[in-house]
């Protein structure tokens, strides 16, 4: 892997042309350049990470064989769910990641080179500025815009907005985002008729104050967290699958 690994930022306005960079190439990658990375994204080939560079070019690649890695890694094996889910949904799924990577990367270097409390402050004010590769991707960047000149500024508009924003958002579970089933009897019968379950990724025991998830292949029961599968992102999801079910399905 190229793209100027050997780079390392030292100021706050350095730290951000690293981040811009990476993030203009990734941006690229997820819509003008979207043809060429979708076929680059092979489910058959092994696990593939999402690389943005300071140059502002993109890259699909193995991760990075040192242990441990110079820098944060990116989502591993974004190709294996490109064929179970509808096009725009893996899209927007590889551009959340890829936002998350790119703060890593950023506040990576500055833990390295000692910001202290008022560079993060000043690199996290900078970078927030910017619209989220998320927000780029789905098209939200350009509604929030169109809102903010369309909408008058008005307390009682704003209110209304927000408390209709809070009542939409109320999470709704698909099947295979279900907690275990017995809600109604009480938090702590469900702690007791479930405890027993163990998550699939990390080993730890069910909680009912945690979001959870199963796999519709094996029927295991993950902690969200462990999958990196939130409750608004299970409400898109028909089917879910595990990765470990998704890396069976990509190399049969």
């Amino acid at each position: 892997m190229d793209g100027g690994a050997q780079y390392n930022p030292r100021t706050v306005e350095e730290v951000f042309r690293d981040f811009k960079g990476r993030r203009a190439a990734m941006i690229k990658a997820l819509t003008t350049d979207v043809e060429e990375f979708y076929q680059q994204c092979d489910p058959d080939k092994e696990n593939l990470c999402l690389y943005g560079y300071p140059s502002e070019q993109w890259e699909v690649n193995l991760p990075a064989e040192e242990v441990p890695p110079e820098l944060p890694e990116p989502a591993l094996g974004i190709n294996f769910a490109r064929d179970g889910m509808q096009e725009k949904d893996w899209l927007a799924l590889v551009a959340v990641h890829s936002d998350a990577w790119l703060l890593s990367v950023a506040f990576y270097f500055g833990a390295r080179f000692g910001f202290d409390k008022a560079d993060r402050k000043r690199l996290f004010s900078i970078i927030n500025d910017l619209p989220t590769i998320f927000e780029v991707v789905t098209g939200t960047a350009k509604k929030q815009v169109k809102e903010k000149s369309l909408v008058p500024n008005h307390g009682s508009n704003k209110s209304k907005s927000n408390s209709k924003g809070r009542s939409e958002s109320q999470p709704k579970y698909p099947k295979a985002a279900q907690q275990p089933k017995e809600d109604e009897q009480g938090v702590g019968e469900e702690e007791e008729e479930h405890g027993d379950t163990l998550c699939g990724a990390c080993g730890e025991s069910y909680a009912s104050d945690e979001f959870w998830i199963c796999c519709d292949i094996c029927e295991t029961w993950f902690h969200g967290k462990c999958v990196k599968i939130t409750p608004a992102r299970a409400e898109h999801i028909k089917q879910y699958k595990c990765p470990s079910c998704s890396n069976k399905r990509a190399r049969p």
